[in-house]
């Protein structure tokens, strides 16, 4: 897996986070992500835990301070050159920071910082499963109008990909019509259809995957050690959301990757093993509170 993919598949996460803290973030969300057995006889399921506490300041400023857990369990069936005992779990916890600033009506600024947690955390934790993130800009949004719509520019660094320069950030989000919305966006562009009140379908384009330390060094038949995994996969995905009451969601999402690359890296983050490369469905499911 090339740098390029990686980090653009770690600012959609700065992305989500930006985009969601900067309008109405959500207060708790549970979420369960299944990838299932593919071609490369890997398995992957994940489980997210996220909880944010707004704190108003002033009239319109808020500074929103959360956390976020996800636990990933990966299941490579096949045989391989080296134990896979250290590849079974890995976890990620993000611990979010955030400042709205509302200057004019339209306009805000936010700034995030995310310090973070990655790690297989089979030892005692130590300095490589720690990373710090970061992301700045500007939001446009337009509400209580006919065609209400959101943009966002900004800029987002991430620390622990190889090309560790502030990478840009766009998205912009517009309901023209009264049942459909758009969206487009780097790296999320999709359609939504809204169906009355309660209910609502969207189909997007959108990257997933993960960065994690590897606390045991896998050393592989070459002597080289692997010191980190990652993956990245581009999806397109079907999804529905049904509203249970005010600010309180179900939802569901299915698809498929359009590409899949889950790797070993050396210390230098150089891709020097492929885990999973093939093709796979993908399923998504939660609950959510907004604000």
């Amino acid at each position: 897996m090339n740098s390029r993919k990686f980090s653009t598949c770690a600012v959609f996460f700065l992305l989500c986070s930006f985009v969601g803290l900067s309008q109405t973030p959500d207060i708790v969300r549970a979420e369960y992500m299944m990838m299932p057995r593919n071609g490369s006889d890997a398995e992957l399921s994940r489980m997210k835990l996220l909880v944010n506490v707004p704190i108003k300041v002033q009239d319109s400023n808020n500074l929103v301070i959360g956390v976020e857990y996800n636990r990933l369990a990966y299941n490579l069936q096949r045989e391989l050159p080296f134990s896979s005992a250290g590849l079974k779990q890995f976890h990620v916890v993000d611990f979010n920071m955030a400042y709205v600033w509302k200057f004019t009506p339209n306009w805000r600024f936010i700034g995030v910082v995310t310090p973070r947690l990655s790690s297989t955390l089979s030892n005692p934790i130590e300095n490589g499963d720690f990373s710090v993130n970061a992301t700045a800009g500007f939001l446009k949004e337009k509400k209580n109008i006919d065609k209400p719509a959101i943009m966002v520019l900004g800029i987002a660094y991430n620390s622990t990909v190889a090309l560790r320069v502030p990478l840009p950030i766009f998205y912009y989000e517009k309901r023209f019509h009264k049942n459909w919305s758009y969206v487009v966006g780097l790296p999320k562009t999709g359609m939504k259809y809204h169906m009355k009140e309660k209910h609502q379908f969207q189909t997007e384009f959108i990257f997933d995957g993960y960065y994690v330390n590897l606390q045991n060094n896998i050393v592989l038949p070459n002597t080289t050690s692997a010191s980190s995994v990652s993956s990245s996969a581009a999806l397109v995905t079907v999804g529905y959301q049904y509203k249970l009451a005010a600010n309180t969601f179900l939802y569901a999402y299915a698809g498929h990757t359009v590409f899949q690359d889950g790797v070993l890296r050396d210390e230098d983050r150089n891709d020097i093993f492929t885990l999973n490369d093939n093709p796979s469905f993908y399923f998504r499911t939660g609950f959510r509170i907004g604000l």
